[in-house]
């Protein structure tokens, strides 16, 4: 009996220590598990299946911290896909804008660069010749003329000014009338060096009207004046147009017309590429030159010539002195004289007139143009 007491009383005490380890679950999972294996080796296997129960009951906390540390991770990887979703549109949007940008650069130096090319002035070195060569290959009609007349010179030029405002005075009138009416005019600005915008606003047209200037012409001359003094205008602008632009722009002040434009740009900004195709001289001389039976029109002009580009300049000052020499009146002049209407019957009434005051195309063209 003694024997079993003690035995109850050895084994009683041993329950003991078991509530003091089962206390501590707010302890972490790693302390329990430490005490768990020092346990299996005191203890029977009821307490090593009771050591096995307890990592089950501490593994649903243990999942617990990984469901928030999923949830972290999925956010920053949210905001990152956000991110490299909106960057894409971002760079894509950049690129585009780059290459856009690239596309204008482009275009700008292609049409700075082109119309230099092509408006080469024919008075630089070797450029008449180029154009003579070009001509002699791409038309055989037209080389039996170059081979009979001289090579053109470009070599004077005026200021823009100058001469749009030439142009505007010998409208209408005679070489002779137009010339003495240019004297006074320019007498009365000081020289020629005086012909600014300036000086011919100052100009009243009771002033013109002394000199032979018609209160229409001196309206024509106030409005290119006005356009220079505004900045729609400018000596330098107008150098550095292109063909089509200048064209438009200049067509915008009162009493300059296509021809107007087309002889300014020849005989003063000396352009290689211009095809005056309201012009009666070159009409009529691709009339002489193909055997055509009627006068083409100024539609089919372009048609006719393209062959001649890009010196149709060129082309058209030896269709002048072809229609000279068969003895043609001069279409020039008579567009200077005002007689630039299309009609052939009007046209045919104003020739006879003006071959006894202008003698040759040439000389207009020099004359009114600074050459």
């Amino acid at each position: 009996m003694v024997e079993q007491t003690q035995s109850q009383t050895q084994n009683q005490p041993e329950p003991q220590p078991e509530p003091e380890t089962q206390p501590p679950p707010n302890q972490d999972s790693t302390t329990t598990l430490a005490v768990i294996p020092v346990q299996t080796e005191t203890t029977n296997n009821a307490t090593i299946t009771h050591a096995n129960v307890t990592p089950q009951t501490s593994s649903p906390p243990s999942k617990i911290p990984l469901r928030p540390r999923k949830i972290r991770k999925l956010s920053p990887d949210n905001g990152v896909d956000q991110a490299s979703a909106s960057q894409p549109t971002e760079s894509s949007k950049a690129t585009s804008a780059k290459s856009t940008k690239s596309r204008a650069i482009q275009q700008q130096q292609q049409t700075l660069t082109v119309p230099r090319i092509i408006a080469r002035p024919l008075s630089s070195e070797g450029e008449v010749e180029a154009a003579i060569r070009h001509l002699r290959n791409a038309d055989r009609q037209l080389a039996s003329l170059i081979d009979i007349h001289p090579p053109p010179t470009f070599d004077s030029f005026h200021t823009p000014f100058l001469a749009l405002t030439r142009s505007i005075l010998y409208q209408q009138l005679a070489f002779k009338a137009g010339t003495s009416i240019y004297t006074r005019f320019i007498a009365l600005c000081g020289g020629e060096a005086g012909v600014v915008p300036e000086t011919v606003l100052a100009l009243t047209p009771q002033q013109l009207r002394q000199i032979g200037v018609s209160g229409r012409k001196a309206s024509y001359l106030h409005d290119l004046a006005r356009k220079y003094q505004n900045g729609i205008l400018s000596d330098s602008a107008i150098v550095n147009m292109d063909d089509k632009s200048l064209f438009t722009m200049l067509t915008m002040v009162n009493g300059i017309g296509s021809w107007s434009v087309h002889m300014f740009m020849i005989f003063s900004l000396h352009r290689p590429d211009v095809l005056p195709i309201n012009d009666l001289g070159v009409r009529k001389g691709v009339q002489l030159l193909y055997s055509l039976e009627e006068l083409p029109r100024p539609s089919q002009m372009d048609q006719l010539c393209e062959k001649w580009r890009p010196y149709r300049s060129v082309a058209s000052w030896y269709l002048w002195r072809f229609v000279e020499a068969k003895g043609a009146p001069s279409s020039a002049a008579a567009v200077a004289a005002g007689a630039a209407l299309p009609q052939p019957q009007q046209e045919e009434q104003q020739q006879p007139q003006l071959l006894d005051q202008i003698n040759s195309l040439i000389n207009i063209g020099a004359c009114a143009w600074g050459q």
